[in-house]
């Protein structure tokens, strides 16, 4: 088996709940969205504060559009990895990506356990895709996330609270699979040693944000 990249690569393996139909991936966005994928897309850049040269990490990455948004606003300069632990899903991902001329790692892994060295980005998103996790996964994805950032680097969390009325598909899924409150995933990220530099809502639905940092001299 090989990865979109051309690498030899393992079936990816994770705890959580996987979205295997691109399309209904596809479809789920678009309803937690309000249809206004491309606005999201950029309001998630703007509150990760990313820079033109910086180097990306999206973590279940989806269909990819998230990752070809930040490969466009890093430029030539920065670079952009993408993972999700849906075979089906990432594969879509990349072939989106080719079709845009974009260069994008994208590989079918898991958060729990990212194939990626120690310091590598200065950037990782994580945007609907926590709340599809048991806690330990969680905790685990949280620690890997802070593994590969750079001293400094940034991480942002955006996904469902749990807070007010939710569309009938939306709310089946979370009956299932559960929200993530602000307030746990602040504790996962303080949990992780990462240090919250900003949270709030992001203005559509019930998503929140939650940004933090990696310390600058790691213990």
């Amino acid at each position: 088996m090989t990865n979109v990249s051309g690498q030899a690569a393992r079936p990816a393996t994770s705890r959580g709940m996987i979205l295997h139909a691109p399309r209904l991936y596809d479809w789920l966005v678009f309803i937690a969205t309000r249809g206004r994928e491309s606005a999201f897309r950029q309001k998630v850049i703007d509150l990760a504060r990313l820079k033109p040269g910086e180097s990306v990490l999206d973590v279940g990455c989806g269909t990819g559009t998230l990752a070809i948004a930040a490969e466009r606003h890093v430029g030539r300069d920065g670079g952009v990895s993408a993972i999700d632990a849906a075979a089906a899903i990432i594969a879509t991902g990349g072939q989106t990506g080719r079709k845009a001329g974009m260069e994008i790692d994208f590989r079918n892994e898991s958060i729990e356990a990212l194939p990626f060295p120690d310091g590598q980005f200065d950037a990782v998103l994580s945007t609907m895709m926590l709340h599809h996790l048991p806690r330990k996964a969680r905790e685990a994805g949280l620690h890997e996330i802070r593994r590969v950032l750079k001293p400094g680097g940034r991480v942002l969390i955006v996904d469902f609270a749990g807070t007010g009325r939710q569309n009938r598909l939306l709310a089946h899924f979370h009956r299932r699979h559960g929200h993530v409150s602000t307030a746990e995933v602040i504790a996962l990220l303080k949990a992780a040693g990462l240090n919250l530099i900003e949270n709030g809502a992001v203005g559509v639905r019930d998503l929140h944000f939650a940004l933090a940092v990696s310390p600058c001299c790691q213990s």
